[in-house]
């Protein structure tokens, strides 16, 4: 008889998996530190924790008397090259009008004419110059406007501001971080797994998650089991991807999760 009831238990058991109860936090996929490329000082902020921001909203600005600098000195190269430029093209122009005038008066190939010959070459040489300084100049200024833009710190995707370190005033240098910004359209869960449990995860496996706070209940798909344990809860870490289509949910709420497995 009591082999028979083992039986049945064995049976019943094969036909109805068992579920591994965890739990598990809301976490963000798509989590970007943000800073500044160059060292300035703070001049305003347009966010605040909490807030939310599309792609290419500008964070926050920055002053930079260093670079108010460069930028002026570039503009005024670039503007004395074209002066320059102007200056032998008029020059040009007048031996152009005195050739004109020799030919006429049937001195051409005279020594007025030669020395005019060689006062062109000189002109046109100092005119080639000139131009590529011009390029040289506008190159630089478009550098410089290039870095005055990364003087506006602009949002690489939209989220929420969940973490700000920043105050006006403040001197920012590159590697520092200013704000973390967090994406709420690529969410997971994060869950620990104990190690005597770990075989009854694996990649791609559908499970069930619960997040009470939302009564958001719902289908997921083991995305990840990280192959490297605590060694001090001896537990791996599992990341699950799940769809939460219109409801509210942020990185940090709470989550159930139930896994079947096969006793």
């Amino acid at each position: 008889m009591k082999h028979i009831i083992l039986l049945l238990t064995f049976f019943i058991s094969s036909l109805f998996p068992a579920n591994l109860l965890v739990t598990g936090t809301v976490v963000s996929d798509n989590q970007k530190m943000i800073g500044a490329r160059y060292m300035g000082y703070v001049k305003e902020i347009h966010f605040n924790i909490g807030d939310k921001v599309e792609r290419e909203d500008v964070l926050f600005t920055m002053e930079s008397a260093e670079f108010d600098i460069m930028q002026n000195q570039a503009d005024l190269a670039l503007e004395q090259a074209e002066i320059m430029v102007d200056l032998y093209r008029t020059r040009l122009d007048s031996i152009r009008t005195q050739k004109k005038s020799l030919k006429r008066r049937g001195l051409k190939g005279g020594t007025d004419w030669k020395d005019l010959e060689k006062i062109t070459e000189n002109v046109q040489a100092g005119l080639t110059a000139t131009r590529a300084m011009v390029k040289s100049a506008t190159e630089k200024v478009k550098q410089m406007a290039s870095i005055m833009n990364y003087l506006e710190i602009k949002a690489p995707n939209g989220g929420i501001i969940v973490q700000k370190q920043i105050r006006v005033g403040d001197l920012i240098v590159p590697g520092m971080l200013a704000m973390v910004l967090v994406d709420l359209d690529h969410l997971e869960v994060e869950a620990q797994v104990s190690e005597v449990d770990l075989l009854k995860v694996e990649k791609g496996k559908a499970v069930k998650i619960d997040i009470p706070s939302m009564k958001f209940k719902s289908a997921a798909i083991v995305k990840s089991v990280v192959p490297s344990a605590n060694p001090m809860t001896h537990t791996f870490t599992i990341r699950i991807a799940f769809d939460k289509g219109e409801t509210k949910i942020f990185p940090g709420m709470y989550v159930k999760i139930s896994i079947p497995y096969k006793e």
